[in-house]
């Protein structure tokens, strides 16, 4: 009887550092998901302005020429396409302690939801924190996001009490975010 010594069905779904030349897939996967988060949230004008080339060129900048820190972008692709991005770094929060890092950008094309890549890049995102010696990790969020906020109560994340109130247009208009911490350190 022969045996088949085939490596067996390959996983189409990964995670992995960004680079350079993902920057227009991650531009228009934030842009989609953008528009579709802040639709409603902030006004027309500015929702209008989430484009994809500027985001592209933001990252691009940043991927090649990367700022100085433990600043992250990871890339969630199915099979070679770029479907979800997220970024890392210290938090910029006046009142974060020390080892305090944030997440700043956790998207995924919602044509590509509910197949573990959030889980994926959040997990992954984590992992490189606690390598880099944080002990704890902060989102902040739409006060009303409650996709987003039950996504992350779910993945170890809670509200810590921190709001702040964004400026959203030049004519003042604001939205307020609400900020999750998870706690991440290894304790043993």
């Amino acid at each position: 009887m022969a045996h088949d010594h085939s490596p067996g069905p390959v996983a189409d779904a990964s995670v992995r550092a960004a680079r350079p030349n993902d920057a227009p897939a991650v531009g228009l996967v934030q842009a989609t998901v953008f528009r579709d988060t802040y639709a409603g949230r902030v006004p027309d004008e500015v929702l209008a302005a989430f484009e994809p080339e500027p985001f592209a060129r933001a990252w691009r900048d940043g991927l090649t020429n990367p700022p100085e820190g433990a600043y992250r972008l990871l890339v969630a692709r199915a099979g070679e396409q770029v479907v979800g991005a997220v970024a890392t770094g210290p938090a910029q929060d006046p009142d974060a302690e020390p080892a305090w890092a944030e997440v700043s950008l956790l998207v995924v094309h919602p044509d590509a939801r509910r197949q573990g890549h959030g889980s994926r890049l959040l997990n992954a995102a984590v992992d490189l924190l606690r390598e880099a010696g944080a002990e704890a990790v902060t989102a902040w969020l739409p006060a009303d996001d409650e996709g987003t906020r039950t996504f992350l109560t779910a993945s170890g994340f809670g509200p810590d009490g921190a709001f702040r109130d964004r400026a959203v247009s030049p004519d003042g208009d604001a939205l307020r975010e609400v900020r999750l911490v998870a706690r991440i350190a290894d304790d043993g």
